[in-house]
């Protein structure tokens, strides 16, 4: 299975991505803007989930539907 952002680009571990939403995480009061920038993303076993450390969040799982390739 190939993991795919928001435009249909594939991913790979180590990619730059950037936030096409404001996100809220949950358990925490902060909201990652769109825009911001995610570097050094993680793939899962599941192709519509990447791991990632956000600026203030750390282990933070995103959807690829809510990312695009830098």
């Amino acid at each position: 299975m190939e993991t795919r952002d928001a435009n249909g680009n594939i991913l790979a571990d180590g990619d730059t991505v950037h936030l096409v939403k404001d996100l809220k995480v949950k358990g925490t009061s902060v909201t990652l803007k769109r825009g911001t920038v995610v570097k050094n993303i993680r793939l899962t076993d599941d192709p519509a989930e990447i791991e990632c450390n956000a600026e203030k969040v750390k282990g933070l799982v995103l959807r690829t539907e809510f990312v695009k390739k830098a």
